[in-house]
């Protein structure tokens, strides 16, 4: 798995045990499935941007662009 999805994923799963929910209130909160939740917690590659910023806004999280340093 890349990097910046190993990144994202242990971010998502550490935020989410640090307010005590479980994937299915997480999943509930962000209006998505447990499947979802789960599959972003793994690294997978191809998940929907709209989904993930739903998640990331209820765990009070957020996605930023920034120019990479060459």
């Amino acid at each position: 798995m890349p990097e910046r999805l190993t990144k994202i994923s242990r971010e998502v799963r550490e935020r989410r045990k640090s307010l005590r929910l479980s994937q299915q209130e997480l999943a509930d909160l962000a209006a998505c499935s447990t499947r979802f939740i789960h599959a972003l917690e793994h690294g997978k590659p191809t998940v929907r941007l709209d989904k993930l910023l739903d998640v990331l806004e209820v765990l009070g999280l957020e996605l930023t662009a920034t120019v990479r340093r060459t």
